[in-house]
């Protein structure tokens, strides 16, 4: 019987009205287009259409491949292709918001799922993208002579600007040799822009004066004189308007990160907080080629500028640890307690962030003073309840002007008897020491 029963047809009413396209079995195989096909999931929250439209743009601009030239710009910078590989992750990412004149040849859907399928001409868009690079050549060329002018008549941040602005019309060429006919020889001008810019900065000199400044974590130092200075190499002149940027290279702390030089080719840093603990601490100083690009530099701009070799001058900071001075009381229910537990606490945290202490005060900068003490509360059936007050100061040790100030009002502490009550009370102190108070102390004494 089971033999001889009819087959069944799987094919349903919706399958025989709504056939699947032959391009969801297979990827069109088509020489003059390339192909993206999208698909999204019907979830009823999402906007399933612009979901697939935008996997099939993405899957159409992964066939564009990037091709880099052995002879181009790219293959002399970059010895060990980590270059290269990162530019051709950038073109490609940003390649999907430059396709123009693509074309949506089908749709299909299910009650599940929606596909879409487009595609581009391969001749469209190389007559596209031959027009886009004609102009962008030309664009950078005309930069390119105007920044040979500046550079010839020695004004050498307009010239970097210039060069700046050629090598931003064709940066999306860099795996390509363009080669041009520029004062009646052949260059490679991505090459040429790029060399350019290199010599131009080779040509600058910073320095900065003083090399070295010895200082106090906890010193302001809005009054330290740090002066910048921009001279071209051969000539002695200053360089006016250069854009600098100052950075922490070991060490933290703040420090204004842009300048530009005046007419004399100076600059004053701005050097307000020392945030670590090293004794030597650095900030470097160095000509910033990405400010020519403005608020809208690119990734490409950025790989560029970390290529570059750049005019820089290193600032020493030799830091003095803050010397403290303590005085502290600690009792428990009236009696001095054994082990200083506020105390400690404090001193560990302060040696952590960089503190020494002294026992003589003519030598501290800082007074530290704890005074703390435990009182018995109720006792409430077997349970004996214990309050804990700490006063907490830390003072100028010179002229004795106080700087930070806090209590512990009052924290509850409950055990079987009033002695292991009032250390639970004290360790409960010490828990909000660590999650409240001492950062709040730390930073109001680096202030």
């Amino acid at each position: 019987m089971v033999a001889c029963s009819p087959s069944i047809n799987t094919t349903t009413k919706t399958d025989l009205k709504n056939p699947k396209p032959n391009w969801l079995a297979a990827k069109p195989d088509q020489s003059f287009y390339y192909i993206g096909i999208g698909k999204s999931t019907k979830n009823g929250t999402n906007n399933h259409i612009q979901e697939a439209k935008k996997s099939a743009l993405e899957d159409l601009v992964s066939e564009i491949k990037v091709n880099i030239s052995s002879s181009s710009v790219l293959s002399q910078i970059d010895a060990n292709q980590e270059f290269k590989e990162k530019y051709e992750q950038i073109i490609q990412t940003t390649a999907a918001d430059e396709i123009e004149e693509f074309e949506q040849v089908d749709s299909w859907q299910d009650d599940r799922n929606f596909w879409v399928y487009y595609r581009l001409s391969k001749q469209r868009y190389k007559e596209i993208k031959d027009e886009q690079k004609r102009n962008a050549v030309s664009i950078s060329l005309d930069f390119f002579s105007k920044a040979k002018q500046a550079e010839r008549s020695g004004e050498l941040v307009l010239a970097l600007g210039f060069y700046y602005q050629g090598f931003r019309a064709i940066q999306k060429y860099l795996g390509e040799p363009i080669r041009i006919d520029f004062e009646g020889k052949e260059i490679l001008l991505t090459s040429e822009v790029i060399a350019s810019m290199q010599l131009l900065l080779d040509k600058m000199d910073i320095s900065v004066s003083p090399t070295e400044i010895t200082l106090n974590r906890r010193v302001a130092l809005g009054e330290r004189a740090i002066t910048v200075k921009a001279i071209e190499k051969a000539s002695k002149k200053a360089i006016a308007d250069l854009p600098l940027r100052a950075e922490f290279e070991k060490g933290y702390g703040n420090v204004f990160p842009t300048y530009k030089t005046d007419a004399q080719g100076l600059s004053k840093v701005l050097l307000t907080k020392i945030g670590s603990r090293d004794l030597e601490q650095t900030v470097a100083i160095k000509v910033n080629p990405l400010s020519f690009a403005g608020q809208g530099a690119t990734k490409i701009d950025s790989l560029i500028a970390q290529k570059m070799v750049v005019p820089r001058a290193t600032l020493l900071l030799k830091v003095q640890r803050p010397l403290v001075y303590v005085t502290s009381i600690e009792k428990s229910l009236g009696v001095n307690k054994s082990s200083q537990q506020v105390t400690n606490r404090l001193r560990n945290y302060l040696t952590s962030a960089g503190f020494e202490f002294t026992n003589d005060k003519q030598k501290a900068e800082l007074a530290l003073s704890i005074e703390a003490n435990s009182e018995k509360g109720a006792i409430s059936g077997s349970i004996y309840i214990t309050y804990v007050t700490a006063v907490i100061r830390v003072s100028d040790a010179k002229d004795n002007k106080e700087i930070y100030a806090t209590t512990l009002d009052r924290i509850k502490g409950f055990s079987l008897d009033y002695e292991r009550s009032s250390q639970e009370a004290y360790n409960k102190s010490l828990e909000i020491l660590d999650k409240e108070k001492l950062p709040e102390l730390l930073n109001s004494i680096l202030q």
